[in-house]
């Protein structure tokens, strides 16, 4: 038998890097729209769910049923709009450091199964290194990553977390902010143009008003996806494999 190290036999070609598409779906926690029609999906993918909402628990709950990955959908405020908007337990910049650390540990406590986090908006808060610090040293000391949602292209998430030493990664296509199929349907061919050019795409949907159509386009394109090779995967089975996530309990 030959021994065949770091060469090719002639005639042969190098696998084609496998494309890998991770679904994110915002907003759970408060049985929003789609909300079942995500459980139902035929591939998995990484529900975030809200804390401190009437459905919290038992949307991340039936998540984890399901083989989907559950992380803490974490309220942050943002430079626009009311703080109401948020939700309860909202990341503000007036809060003292001890009062963000309380609250990033309650809501960790409150999402039964959570191994990672994203920020719910958080505009305002992810261009501020003094608080996204004292976030990611919670998450890290629970044993948990970060997605950072990129709600502001002047995010400092990424490099804050290369300081902290926790495992992030960054969105990098929003499904549905506008709520029309064919705009949702465009967002996905931004994604097949988007894994033309790297082995990984990260998208976020959510659900809520116009949750339904989400999931059933959703349906469709990971179902025709998958038949073009593209794999789906959860956050955590992309993370750089050297840190490991320890699931919460």
């Amino acid at each position: 038998m030959l021994a065949l190290i770091g060469c090719l036999l002639p005639g042969t070609a190098a696998a084609e890097p496998q494309k890998t598409a991770v679904i994110v779906i915002d907003d759970f926690g408060n049985n929003g729209r789609g909300s079942q029609q995500i459980m139902e999906l035929p591939f998995k993918v990484t529900v975030a769910v809200m804390p401190f909402l009437k459905y919290t628990k038992s949307d991340a709950e039936r998540a984890h049923a399901a083989g989907h990955e559950v992380i803490v959908h974490m309220p942050m405020e943002a430079l626009a709009g009311k703080k109401s908007w948020l939700g309860p337990g909202a990341i503000t910049m007036d809060l003292s450091e001890d009062e963000i650390r309380k609250r990033v540990h309650a809501a960790i406590d409150d999402v039964p199964h959570a191994v990672g986090m994203n920020n719910h908006m958080g505009s305002k808060v992810t261009v501020e290194p003094r608080v996204m610090r004292v976030i990611l040293e919670v998450c890290k000391e629970r044993g948990i990553y970060f997605l950072d949602s990129h709600t502001n292209y002047r995010s400092v998430v990424a490099k804050v977390a290369k300081e902290v030493d926790i495992p992030s990664l960054e969105n990098h296509i929003f499904l549905d902010d506008v709520h029309k199929p064919s705009a949702i349907k465009k967002q996905f061919l931004r994604m097949r143009a988007h894994l033309n050019h790297h082995n990984i795409c990260i998208a976020i949907g959510h659900v809520g008003s116009a949750g339904h159509i989400t999931a059933a386009i959703l349906k469709d394109q990971m179902l025709e996806m998958n038949h073009q090779q593209v794999v789906f995967k959860t956050v955590s089975e992309v993370l750089p494999p050297a840190v490991p996530v320890v699931p919460h309990p």
